[in-house]
């Protein structure tokens, strides 16, 4: 049939037909579409448009529209599907190349098949560079046993497979990686090994440490004597010491066995409880400290308890402190053994019993000499005044004695009054040794005392050209003290300063308050001074440092009866000195306020060595330090 021929009506009607064909069976939609889409075309060839009738020309106007919406449909339904196609890929970038972690796929031969850029850094290849690598060739040598085995226990059970071994990357770097394995098979059965790679050198680094730290840790506690176990919060024994474990062997019950309770894993506390009703009182203390430490009732705990043997007695002191301070973890379990503690303890009790013993005799023996020496000073200054006396008879006589009488008489009353002084002094020590020395205290104005003792020695510093300044007071200053004896206290120091000076030196006396309640009289001089070790010992008693072959008499007492003097009067003595530079002695007393002169001066207290040092009086004015020359 000719174009010419066709029917309109027929014509018209194809779309509807298109739609209405049967499609076989193996066909598909989009082929029923395309037939559609094809015999419209041929129904809208020129031929057949003249052809059409303005009702079939309608319907296939109507019937283009349509098919125009479904294909800019079809084609929305295309951009969607490539916009979820590209998140589709980007999800996998995502999760699969920029994973935290290697992806590998091995072969069954053990080639790498695909991997990740993770693994890829982590290898240190390129991604395309790793396919068809052998995985095996990045595991050091050492440790491709240990792949080895993982990947052949995957392909026997199929169960998911883990290790961990030291890699190489391409570089040469070594890292620890962890590897987790499973095995999927592909179509035709074929096995592949999918892997996860993680680099765990930092993880192993720290383990490292922490076994080198408990390394050392233990090292300490074997390195000490005490028997160290760390115990738990329910008393189970975590560790121990060498020496630990040495004494449970040595105390076992069979030789060469160790006590089991002792062990790591035992329950210490269990142990102790265990007979309660039997158990020591050491055993009971012993328990409830460590519980007490363990409950955070005690910050700590210690006891010294005995464990004697019928070959041995033996003493140990156990301490117990907390594991950690910022939470309750546990306890440390320390055993010492003071078995020689215990004994040198007993030796130095028993000797402190003998030194008190031997301490009494002294004192007995002391305080016998000490009164010997008092009746015996006595004893002797009556006879030798008498030859004192009898000497300056003869020497003042109306008879003028020869030149050699006149040296004899010299040295008799030089050797008396050397004498006089030795026995003066021997008997003040005695004195205050026995505590028969009776004092005067009184309130003393200190600028007469030393313008007293200024006149007593000016002729001894003249004979000698030493300059002597004492100080000025401007206001009067008052001390509580035995006026005799601040004077032979004072004396002493001046003697001393004078006889020990060099030629032309100088002797400065100062005062100055050191507190409101205290003056110091200073004596300083310009001699040789005094090394270190001669101050340790300046004031032991007959001791003249060095000077018993001096030219300058002495007796090696003075200075100790000072100090004693001064104690007894409440104050203290003291001396600074560099050697080249001279010395300075000084003795500090209690000072006095103006408006308990009169009350003190009124009621002088007299008291001997063994009372208690007066009460401390009220401040006083200051003094002036200026110097006035003899």
């Amino acid at each position: 049939m000719s174009a010419k021929n066709k029917d309109p009506v027929a014509c018209a009607t194809w779309p509807n037909q298109v739609h209405n064909t049967p499609v076989d069976s193996a066909g598909s939609a989009l082929r029923q579409r395309a037939e559609a889409i094809f015999r419209r075309k041929a129904a809208l060839s020129p031929e057949n448009l003249a052809d059409l009738t303005p009702e079939a020309a309608q319907l296939m106007l109507h019937e283009l529209h349509v098919h125009q919406i479904e294909l800019e449909m079809q084609n929305e339904e295309l951009r969607q599907s490539q916009l979820a196609l590209d998140a589709a890929r980007t999800r996998y970038f995502d999760l699969y190349d920029l994973a935290p972690v290697g992806y590998c796929s091995v072969s069954e031969p053990g080639l790498i098949i695909e991997a990740n850029l993770t693994a890829a850094t982590l290898l240190g290849l390129a991604r395309g560079a790793l396919v068809r690598q052998p995985f095996s060739r990045f595991i050091f040598k050492e440790d491709q046993d240990n792949f080895y085995l993982c990947r052949k226990h995957l392909l026997e059970s199929g169960e998911p497979q883990a290790c961990e071994f030291r890699m190489v990357r391409h570089d040469g770097s070594p890292f620890w990686a962890h590897l987790e394995a499973t095995a999927v098979f592909e179509t035709g059965g074929t096995p592949v090994i999918r892997i996860v790679l993680s680099d765990i050198s930092v993880r192993k680094k720290a383990e490292e440490a922490q076994l080198v730290s408990e390394a050392f840790k233990l090292t300490i506690l074997n390195s000490l004597s005490a028997e160290i176990a760390v115990v738990d919060l329910d008393g189970v024994i975590l560790a121990v010491n060498e020496p630990w474990r040495r004494f449970s062997l040595e105390n076992g019950i069979e030789p060469g066995k160790p006590l089991t309770s002792t062990e790591v894993g035992a329950n210490y506390l269990a142990v102790c409880e265990i007979d309660h009703a039997l158990a020591t009182p050491e055993v009971v203390s012993a328990c409830a400290g460590l519980r007490a430490v363990l409950n955070g009732t005690l910050p700590g705990f210690s006891m010294e308890y005995p464990c004697h043997s019928p070959t041995q007695q033996r003493w140990f002191m156990m301490n117990v402190l907390p594991l950690g301070s910022l939470e309750r973890s546990g306890a440390v379990i320390a055993h010492t053994d003071i078995t020689e503690l215990k004994r040198l303890d007993q030796i130095l009790q028993d000797k402190n019993v003998e030194l008190e013993r031997a301490r009494t005799v002294a004192d007995q023996a002391n305080l016998a000499k000490s009164n010997f020496l008092s009746s015996m000073s006595h004893e002797l200054r009556t006879p030798l005044n008498s030859i004192l006396g009898f000497a300056q008879l003869i020497e003042s006589g109306k008879t003028p004695p020869t030149p050699a009488q006149k040296k004899s008489i010299d040295q008799i009353l030089k050797a008396g009054w050397y004498l006089l002084e030795l026995i003066n002094e021997i008997l003040d020590l005695a004195l205050i040794e026995s505590g028969k020395l009776s004092l005067t205290l009184q309130a003393l104005p200190l600028a007469e005392v030393l313008n007293e003792c200024q006149s007593m020695i000016e002729a001894q510093a003249q004979q000698r050209g030493i300059g002597v300044t004492f100080p000025r007071f401007e206001t009067p200053c008052f001390i509580n003290a035995d006026r005799t004896r601040v004077k032979q206290i004072v004396i002493n120091l001046l003697s001393n300063a004078i006889k020990y000076n060099k030629a032309g030196g100088t002797v400065a006396v100062e005062c100055t308050q050191r507190s409101p309640e205290t003056i110091r009289i200073s004596v300083r001089d310009s001699g040789v001074g005094l090394a270190a070790e001669q101050l340790a010992q300046i004031f032991q008693p007959f001791n003249r440092l060095g000077q018993e072959s001096g030219a300058e008499s002495g007796t090696g007492i003075g200075l100790v009866v000072s100090k004693r003097l001064v104690e007894c009067m409440g104050g203290s003595i003291g001396v600074e000195s560099t050697p080249g530079q001279g010395s300075v002695f000084w003795f500090e007393l209690k000072r006095m306020a103006n408006d308990a002169v009169g009350t003190a001066a009124a009621s002088p207290t007299t008291r001997t060595p063994d009372d208690p040092p007066p009460p401390d009086p009220c401040p006083l004015c200051s003094t002036s330090r200026t110097a006035r020359p003899i």
